[in-house]
Order: C-alpha cells, then sequence, then structure tokens
C-alpha cells in the first residue's frame, strides 16, 4: 500500500526509550541537545515580530512564483552587507531550507541520480534526498587539529550518476567552514564533471573570529558566501531559522548563481516548480524585511551565549581530563569525545540513564569513529554548566 521511498525504520531507539521513560516517570531531563533558540531564554522584541505579521496588505493575493519582490530585496540587501553582489530576480522564497533543497533535487536530479554530501553532517539529507528519489553519496570530512575535505575519497565518488556536491557551510555539527582552496578544488570538479554546487549557509552568520586568521594565507581563509560564486552553477540556501533565531516563522530562500546561460536555464525551471506549489505565505512575505532585520538584536545575544558556554567548557578541559573538544570555527554545537572503549550510543545512553542529561550521540552525525558526544551550546549557561559537569562526572566514574 505503502511507497518504498517512506520504509524508514520506524521503532524507537534506545535513546528515545530511555528519554520517553524518564518523562512518563516525571524525573528531570536536562536538554543539552536544545537548538531551538526560542527555548533558550533570548529576548525577542514580540510586539515588532507580530506587528510584521498584521500588514493590511497581507491580506491580498499577490502570487509570484518567486516571493514578492521587495521580500527578495531584502534578502538580497542582506547579502550586500555580505560583500555580495545579487539581484532580487536571483532569489526565491521558500518555507523552510528542506523545501529549498526539494525544489534544487528536483530541478538537477532524476530518479537514481546522486548528490555528494559530507559526512559527518545533519541526517536531514537522507530523508529530503529519499523522499525526492535521489541518492545521496558521502563524502568524508577529515579530522587532524581541524576539519577539511578528504579530496582524494571525494574525487573517488564523483560517478556518473552524480549531478552535484552538497557543502555545508559551516558544517553542523563540525562547525567547519569551507577554505578557499577547498572551494578551488570543486569548482574545478564541478566544471569538469557539469555538476551543480549547493551550499547551505543557514549558520553562516555564527563564525568564531575573521574570514581569515591572523596566520592562515588567502587560500585558507574562509569562504564568505558561495552566493558569490559564478564559475559553476551554484544554489546558495538560507533563512530565517537561524539568522534571525525565528524557526517557527518558517521562511528561507534559494540563491542562484553561476553562468549567464546556466542561470539562465535554472530560474526559468526553477519557476515552473515554484509556481507549481506558491507555498509562501502572504503575511510572511510582508514580514520578511522586518524579521530579518531582528537579527541584529538577536545575533549578539547568540553569539555571546554560544561563546560563552564554549569559553567556560574549554576551561573544564584540563590536560589529565579524559574529555576533549573537537575544534569548531562556529555554528550552536561542540562536539565531545570521550574515551572510545565504549560506544557513542553507549554513552550518550548511560549519561541520560544515570544522570538525566541529553546530548546526541555521534552516529546521529554519521561520525565514522566511536565516543563522540554533540552537545548544543544555546542552553542558558547554569543549565550548560551542571549538564556538563554530569557528564564529566559521569565519565570519571565508569573510568575508575
Amino acid at each position: 500500500m505503502f511507497s518504498s521511498r517512506t520504509e524508514w525504520p520506524l521503532t524507537p531507539n534506545r535513546l528515545s526509550e530511555i528519554l520517553r521513560e524518564r518523562r512518563a516517570r516525571g524525573l528531570p531531563v536536562l536538554d543539552l541537545t536544545e537548538s531551538n533558540p526560542t527555548r533558550c531564554g533570548f529576548t525577542y522584541d514580540s510586539e515588532k515580530i507580530l506587528g510584521a505579521l498584521a500588514k493590511p496588505r497581507a491580506l491580498q493575493y499577490e502570487p509570484d512564483p518567486r516571493g514578492l519582490l521587495f521580500a527578495r530585496q531584502a534578502v538580497a540587501d542582506y547579502y550586500a552587507e555580505r560583500g555580495v553582489k545579487i539581484g532580487p530576480d536571483q532569489i526565491f522564497l521558500t518555507t523552510s531550507t528542506s523545501e529549498a533543497y526539494s525544489y534544487v533535487f528536483r530541478l538537477l536530479a532524476n530518479p537514481g541520480d546522486a548528490i555528494l554530501v559530507p559526512q559527518p553532517s545533519y541526517p536531514l539529507f537522507d530523508f529530503l534526498a529519499g523522499l525526492n528519489d535521489v541518492e545521496v553519496v558521502p563524502y568524508p570530512l577529515l579530522y587532524a587539529d581541524g576539519w577539511q575535505l578528504d579530496a582524494p575519497a571525494l574525487e573517488s565518488r564523483l560517478g556518473t550518476r552524480a549531478r552535484a556536491i552538497l557543502v555545508v557551510h559551516p558544517n553542523n555539527p563540525t562547525g567547519s567552514f569551507l577554505r578557499r582552496r577547498e572551494l578551488q578544488f570543486l569548482l574545478r570538479h564541478c566544471r569538469n564533471r557539469g555538476l551543480a554546487l549547493i551550499a547551505d549557509e543557514v549558520f553562516a552568520d555564527y563564525a568564531f573570529g575573521p574570514l581569515r586568521p591572523p596566520t592562515d594565507g588567502p587560500d585558507e581563509e574562509r569562504v564568505a558566501s558561495h552566493a558569490e560564486v559564478e564559475e559553476v552553477l551554484t544554489f546558495t540556501l538560507s533563512g530565517l531559522s537561524k539568522i534571525s533565531g525565528l524557526p517557527q516563522m518558517k521562511l528561507a530562500w534559494l540563491v542562484v548563481t553561476g553562468p549567464a546561460g546556466d542561470r539562465r536555464e535554472a530560474l526559468a525551471r526553477l519557476e515552473v516548480i515554484a509556481d507549481t506549489y506558491l507555498s509562501v505565505s502572504a503575511p510572511l512575505a510582508h514580514a520578511l524585511p522586518e524579521l530579518l532585520e531582528l537579527r541584529r538584536s538577536l545575533q549578539p545575544q547568540i553569539r555571546e551565549r554560544v561563546e560563552s558556554n564554549l569559553r567556560w567548557l574549554d576551561g573544564q578541559l584540563s590536560p589529565p581530563s579524559p574529555v576533549s573538544r573537537l575544534k569548531a570555527e562556529g555554528g550552536w554545537y561542540a562536539i565531545l569525545k570521550l574515551p572510545s572503549h565504549r560506544s557513542d550510543e553507549e554513552w550518550a545512553v548511560e549519561i541520560l540513564r544515570e544522570e538525566g542529561v541529553l546530548v546526541h550521540p555521534g552516529h546521529f552525525f554519521d561520525f565514522h569513529s566511536e565516543g563522540h558526544l554533540i552537545v548544543s551550546l544555546l542552553p542558558p549557561r547554569a543549565d550548560f554548566e551542571t549538564g556538563i559537569r554530569k557528564i564529566f562526572g559521569r565519565v570519571s566514574m565508569v573510568l575508575e
């Protein structure tokens, strides 16, 4: 009766079962996976947010496949502030980056074609690709005092069915940005094989430090935005969820850049796809300029919280500690490295069962080796400190 594309394993895993049991028994859970900024104690200007949604003109239906022009202009202005010049005609509004991914997958790939995606990374790609009848081919990111592309491994995965290479900038959860030299490597292969580049930049505003650290040369500079790429057909995704800390508003966008001919063809085909759905509501489109402007008050709060929690965490990681942290350059997450004589799931299960602290096991993000736990840096400082102390205490107890 049901399609094969929805044949997912639906039985809960051990971590989910323990979490459900604790909550059913009324036991406390300290959630260090929390990545929803609306639940982390930040100050929102509710009057401005609700006022932006109450525009009288939103009562009129003015369908535009790409989204209302003045809303797209606000997105173009956002990129202009980052030093990237694009026109509103290169932008499509979508209800989420997930929808934007679906548009791009449908545009580029036939059933059975492949999209190369980084590993480790967010597991959403497997579901999105499957729902669009596209295969996911992972290419590894390597860690050696920092993250980088495994260039030979990526080259070996560029089969005849590959249609695009996807990058997450910065990656979730590794917090690693693409370097200029890495981008040039990808562009060379995209040109030679007729591939598109897809760039997810939802966390791009949350970098730790400058684009070019003082000791790095030009080739090691972090890419400012893939929306500046003109050499190959490129699709850059972002939205209000992270930029303005407003995931509930369900408003994102897709920027198309690249050679004029390819870009023109892609825009024309995307317009048909978007016109089929016309998914962005009028109140949100009219509110977009003001909601995007709210980033100026939200981002400083988020950055202060993330960097403060990260500094405190690093202060606890003295050399004798059995726990270490993998380097990150941005985003909202920290990766803890625990002794690998236990799997990451075993660590996460015991920490939740015995300490009441919820963390992500590394396999959730397809880590290659064991002993990785991922924690969000968004929780309030007191909750974060309590949770981390409980994790460290449990690790020390196990190793005694």
